[in-house]
């Protein structure tokens, strides 16, 4: 801001050249260094607040990691993954600009003008007067512009953000997609969102392109004032020539701050609308949470009781009175109709969905005033649906026991009958599984999830209908090696073959969210009721398919 001045100073010593004043070339010293200290400052502004961006952007995306791992299966249920990843990306990207980039130029801006304005006023206040006249008027139709900005920006987000998730579904699901010769209409789904995606945005520009020449033209307009009144004044003497070329020098600086800020504008808009869509992520809060005053036990033994436990999906009863006590050590299964709550009550087990307080009990104790980390790091869960991790089997088995050894990672394969499996595979134990485990087939992937189970050692074990994907072989091998791992722990599986809950020492027959009936094998069949009838029907199967 320092130089305009000076060269009105220099122009006005070459003009009226005093004895006792300084030459010109004083001044272009001068000039000389405050253009070097100008350099100095723009490369430590910049550098300082664009780390600091990166340094933001880094914390944001730490928080909304940890934010997502923490939400429970309702929460996550009601967000698409692509747009989960979008967040991560392109919505911490415009936050990022906004808060580089954009609080540089912001800064920067509101510097320039306050100065440059009081000097201006310094030189003529009736000159900067007249000089700023069309400010007003380029504000008001800026902000009606960036209000509409703001909403378009958002939108345009939203529909980045389906494209993501159409990405993310498509190629998750190409085999569907192929089988079912839907490569054309998935094509077409793509290009439509595509240009909803490019309307958004060529809305965005066309506003974005009526900013910039009403922030010129409010420059350039006020140059033109300047031109023909500060002329006339510096014809007429009373203004000196000197005044003149630092007022248009300070006027000049005001031209691309004028125009910046309709960037900055647009930057600002999209950074907001971003962040509302990031803090709809990190405002979200887990429906399970650690409890308030927790109860931290010794040990747990794996007494489980149900009391009158109900559960719904929003409005949509699923359980409905579950009251049942497993004692430590018992193995209890769980079978029924699709849809009766079978994986329900195995995720409230495992509280992996909110409990009603007064529902369910560990040894005794209240789940929800058991820390999360001591009630699962003492429950071995296996999903109906096996998820693998993008690593090498070991990692898998070994993923929820960091301190697991090579000789407990290879035991739990083979209590999972998986060793046959690994060993005729080229890299054995350090075989990339691929994403979601898709070298493997639907059995191998069950048998990596029991074995990652069976490695935590845990004192209760929740099967989820674990053996669906294995042949009736397979599965009796793995039945014999899990009856000499069950030892004194608790046991609870799912599975609507009889083969697999023989074994139990209680079955439990759910339909419609209540308990159906419960007893031994031997005791339900004398019953004669809907696990005697389930038995009749696998056996029908069996001697069809034996024909």
């Amino acid at each position: 801001m320092f130089v305009p001045w000076l060269l009105k100073l220099a122009v006005d010593a070459f003009q009226h050249p005093r004895p006792d004043g300084h030459p010109p070339s004083f001044y272009a010293l001068l000039i000389m260094g405050a253009a070097a200290g100008q350099g100095i400052v723009r490369i430590l502004s910049r550098t300082v607040l664009l780390n600091t961006s990166r340094e933001i952007e880094y914390l944001i995306r730490n928080d909304l990691f940890a934010r997502v791992v923490t939400l429970d299966q309702l929460s996550l249920a009601r967000e698409r993954t692509g747009d989960i990843i979008s967040r991560f990306s392109n919505d911490l990207t415009n936050v990022r600009m906004l808060m580089g980039f954009g609080i540089l130029s912001t800064i920067n801006t509101v510097i320039i003008y306050l100065a440059a304005v009081f000097l201006m006023c310094r030189i003529s206040p009736l000159l900067t007067l007249y000089a700023v006249l069309p400010f007003p008027i380029m504000i008001l139709i800026v902000k009606r512009i960036s209000a509409a900005m703001f909403h378009r920006s958002r939108r345009a987000q939203e529909e980045l953000a389906r494209i993501s998730s159409q990405v993310e579904e498509n190629a998750s699901a190409a085999a569907v997609i192929r089988a079912y010769c839907r490569e054309e209409a998935q094509s077409r789904r793509f290009r439509e969102a595509g240009e909803h995606y490019l309307k958004s945005n060529l809305a965005i520009a066309r506003l974005r392109g009526l900013m910039m020449p009403v922030m010129a033209g409010s420059g350039g307009a006020g140059a033109l004032i300047v031109l023909f009144i500060g002329g006339s004044r510096v014809i007429a003497g009373t203004l000196t020539l000197g005044d003149f070329v630092a007022f248009n020098g300070y006027l000049a600086m005001l031209v691309w701050p004028s125009i910046i800020m309709g960037w900055i504008l647009n930057l600002m808009q999209r950074g907001a609308a971003s962040m509302s869509r990031l803090n709809h992520i990190l405002e979200a809060r887990p429906a399970v949470t650690e409890p308030a005053d927790p109860i931290r036990p010794e040990a747990i033994r794996g007494e489980i009781e149900f009391r009158n436990l109900s559960f719904a999906y929003d409005s949509l009863p699923v359980l409905d009175g579950i009251s049942l006590t497993v004692s430590p050590g018992m193995k209890v299964g769980i079978t029924g109709p699709v849809g009766s709550g079978k994986s329900t009550l195995m995720k409230l087990a495992g509280r992996l969905l909110p409990v009603r307080d007064g529902q369910l009990f560990i040894d005794g104790t209240e789940i929800n005033r058991i820390p999360l980390a001591d009630l699962r790091n003492a429950i071995g869960f296996v999903p109906q649906e096996s998820f693998l991790f993008s690593r090498s089997l070991r990692d898998n088995i070994a993923y929820g026991r960091e301190d697991a050894s090579e000789e407990t990672v290879a035991t739990a394969a083979r209590l999972a009958r998986l060793d046959g499996d690994i060993e005729r595979f080229p890299d054995g134990y350090d075989t990339l599984v691929g994403e979601r485990g898709v070298t493997l087939s639907g059995g191998q992937r069950q048998r990596a999830a029991i074995a990652r189970a069976l490695a935590k050692d845990p004192s209760i074990l929740l099967l989820d209908d674990p053996l669906s994907a294995v042949d009736a072989r397979t599965e009796e091998e793995i039945l014999a090696g899990l009856a000499g791992f069950h030892g004194d722990r608790t046991v609870l599986v799912v599975s609507n073959r009889i083969s697999a809950l023989q074994g139990c020492d209680l079955i439990v027959v759910l339909d419609a969210g209540k308990i159906a009936e419960q007893g031994t094998h031997d005791e339900l069949l004398a019953r004669n009721g809907q696990y005697a009838a389930i038995c009749r029907e696998q056996q029908l199967r069996a001697e069809i398919e034996a024909l």
